[in-house]
C-alpha cells in the first residue's frame, strides 16, 4: 500500500511539472507595459520629432485606419504640449503593469493629467487595452484622444510670457522655452545664496547647544534643493527634463541628509575619542576611525539606495550582487578577516591595553600597539614581537601590569643541623624583618616552618609588597632579601647546601 502512494505521488509530480505554466504578459517593444513607461516613451519619441512612432501610444482603434496616419501625428504634438506646459509630473505615474489600483479608477484606468476646460475638471486617462492575446499595453484612452484637441485650445502664453522679447519665448531648449531656463538659473544662484544666509544662522541658533559648524554644508545644500524645487513650479521645464531634474534633485537631497548623518557621527565619535583611556590606543586609532567609515559608508549607500528605489529601480538585484561580492571577499581573504575580527575580540574585551605587561604562551612583554591584524610586544630582549590577532585572541593572557600588588614568596632553606632554638629565633626575627618594612602586607602567618627536606629545614615566606610597580618591587625585594640573609646569620645558622655538592665537597677536600 505504501508503495503505491508513493509512485502515485511520483506521478503527480512528473504530471505537475510537465503541465505548462501560464504564460505571462507578452514584453511590448515600445515599452508600454506600465503607465509611467509607457508616457516616457511616448515623450521621448515626441521630443525627438517622432510623431508617428508617438502615435503608437494613443488609443486610435475608433478612428478609420485612412484617418489614424494624419491625425496620430497631430494628436501627439498637441498631447506633447499639454503635458510640457503645463505642471503635469510624470513621476506620479504607476511604475507597476497593473497600473495604480487605488486610484478609484477602476483595475484597467490610469489619471494622466487634469485640466480646466470650460470651467469644468476634465481628466486625461491611460488604459490598459488587450491588443492581442497576451500583449496588453498602456495607452492613452480613446475618449481620452478624443478631448485632446479642445485642451489643447486652453493653453496659451502669460501675460508674462506676452511682454517678453518673443524669441526668448519661441526658441527652445530641450523643449523648454529659453526665459525658463534663463529663470531657472537666476534662481537656483537667488536660492543658493539664501540657503547660505539661513543655513549659518540656522547654525548660530543651535550653537549654544551644540557645535556643528560643519553641518552648515549639508543643512545649506537641503534648504537649497528644497526651494528649487518649488520654484520649477514658477518656471516648469518639459515633462521630461523635469523628470531627470528631479530625480538629480531627489539624489542631491538624500546625499544631503547622509553628509549631515556623517558630520554627526564624526562629531559623536570625536567626543568619544576625547573620553577614552590614553592607553586605549587600539581604539583610538584602530577601531573607532575604522568604525566611522563602515557607519558612514553604510549610511551613503543607504542613501543611494532609496534614491535608487525612488526611481522606481528594483534594489534587490543590487544588494544580491552586494551581498555575492561580499561573500567572494570575504572568502578571498578568509585569514584578514579572521585577524580583524580576533583583533576586534581583543580590543573589545581589553585583557591587555597599550603598554600592559603581559604574559602570552611562555614569552613575557610590553604591549607595544593593538591593530586590526596583529599585536606588537616588545620582549625583555627589546625585540618585538608581531603576534596576529586570531593566534593573539585564543591565547590565555596573563596582565601582569593590572595586579594591584606583587607576591613576595622566597623558600629559605636551612642546614639539617640547625637547632630547634636557632630555628625559633630564624622564625622570630623573619617576622620582625617583615613588620618594620612599611611596604609589606602580612598575614596572619607570614612566615611558616614548611618541613624537613631532604637536606634542609624549609621556612616559606609568605606576604605582598604594596606596590604595582615592578621596578620599586624589585628594590624592596632585594632590601629584604638582605635581612632575612642576615637575621639567619645573626640567629648562627646556615644556608643548607645540596647533598651532593656536600660530599663533592668532602671528597675533593685535601686529607
Amino acid at each position: 500500500m505504501r508503495t503505491r502512494i508513493i509512485t502515485l505521488l511520483l506521478l503527480a509530480g512528473v504530471l505537475y511539472a510537465q503541465t505548462p505554466a501560464p504564460a505571462p504578459d507578452s514584453i511590448d517593444p515600445l515599452g508600454r507595459n506600465s503607465p509611467q513607461a509607457s508616457i516616457f516613451h511616448f515623450l521621448e519619441a515626441c521630443h525627438s520629432r517622432d510623431y508617428s512612432k508617438a502615435s503608437y501610444y494613443l488609443d486610435l482603434r475608433r478612428m478609420a485606419p485612412a484617418d489614424r496616419a494624419k491625425a496620430g501625428p497631430e494628436l501627439s504634438a498637441q498631447l506633447e504640449d499639454l503635458l510640457d506646459d503645463t505642471p503635469f509630473d510624470i513621476a506620479t505615474l504607476s511604475r507597476a503593469p497593473e497600473g495604480d489600483q487605488s486610484d478609484g479608477l477602476g483595475t484597467y484606468f490610469e489619471r494622466l493629467a487634469t485640466f480646466h476646460i470650460d470651467q469644468q475638471t476634465q481628466d486625461l486617462q491611460l488604459e490598459r487595452v488587450e491588443l492581442k492575446p497576451g500583449l496588453r499595453v498602456w495607452l492613452v484612452s480613446a475618449p481620452s484622444v478624443a478631448m485632446i484637441p479642445t485642451a489643447h485650445k486652453v493653453i496659451a502664453e502669460t501675460p508674462f510670457e506676452k511682454d517678453l522679447p518673443q524669441p526668448l519665448v519661441a526658441f527652445e531648449i530641450l523643449d523648454t522655452p529659453v526665459w525658463r531656463w534663463i529663470a531657472l538659473i537666476l534662481m537656483s544662484a537667488a536660492l543658493w545664496m539664501l540657503a547660505s544666509v539661513v543655513s549659518r544662522a540656522i547654525v548660530a541658533a543651535i550653537r549654544p547647544l551644540v557645535e556643528v559648524p560643519r553641518l552648515r554644508g549639508p543643512l545649506r545644500v537641503v534648504l537649497a534643493v528644497t526651494g528649487f524645487r518649488f520654484a520649477m513650479e514658477l518656471a516648469p521645464p518639459s515633462s521630461l527634463l523635469r523628470l531627470f531634474i528631479e530625480r538629480g534633485l531627489q539624489l542631491a537631497f538624500y546625499l544631503a541628509l547622509a553628509w549631515a548623518a556623517g558630520v554627526i557621527v564624526d562629531l559623536i565619535a570625536d567626543r568619544w575619542h576625547s573620553r577614552l583611556d590614553p592607553r586605549m590606543e587600539a581604539v583610538s586609532f584602530s577601531v573607532l576611525p575604522l568604525g566611522r567609515q563602515v557607519l558612514k559608508l553604510s549610511i551613503y549607500l543607504a542613501a543611494f539606495l532609496a534614491v535608487v528605489r525612488a526611481w522606481g529601480y528594483d534594489t534587490t538585484t543590487i544588494l544580491a550582487g552586494i551581498g555575492v561580492g561580499g561573500l567572494a571577499v570575504a572568502l578571498a581573504a578568509q585569514k584578514t578577516i579572521e585577524n580583524l575580527f580576533g583583533g576586534v575580540s581583543v580590543i573589545s574585551d581589553r585583557p591587555v591595553l597599550v603598554g600592559d605587561v603581559c604574559r602570552f604562551g611562555d614569552r613575557v612583554g610590553t604591549v607595544m600597539h593593538i591593530g586590526l591584524r596583529s599585536t606588537r610586544i616588545r620582549t625583555p630582549e627589546r625585540t618585538v614581537i608581531s603576534v596576529p590577532n586570531a593566534q593573539f585572541s585564543a591565547m590565555t593572557l596573563e596582565n601582569i601590569s593590572s595586579r594591584d600588588k606583587i607576591w613576595f614568596h622566597p623558600m629559605i632553606n636551612l642546614r639539617r643541623d640547625t637547632t630547634p632554638a636557632q630555628l625559633t629565633q630564624v622564625l622570630t626575627l623573619f617576622r620582625e624583618v617583615l613588620a618594620k618594612n612599611p611596604k609589606v602586607e602580612a598575614g596572619s602567618i607570614p612566615v611558616r616552618f614548611t618541613g624537613v627536606g631532604p637536606y634542609s629545614l624549609d621556612i616559606e615566606v609568605n606576604v605582598y609588597v604594596a606596590t604595582a610597580n615592578f621596578e620599586e618591587f624589585l628594590g624592596v625585594q632585594q632590601s629584604l632579601l638582605l635581612e632575612l640573609l642576615q637575621a639567619v646569620e645573626e640567629a648562627g645558622a646556615a644556608l643548607a647546601v645540596p647533598l651532593q655538592e656536600s660530599v663533592e665537597s668532602r671528597t675533593t677536600s685535601p686529607a
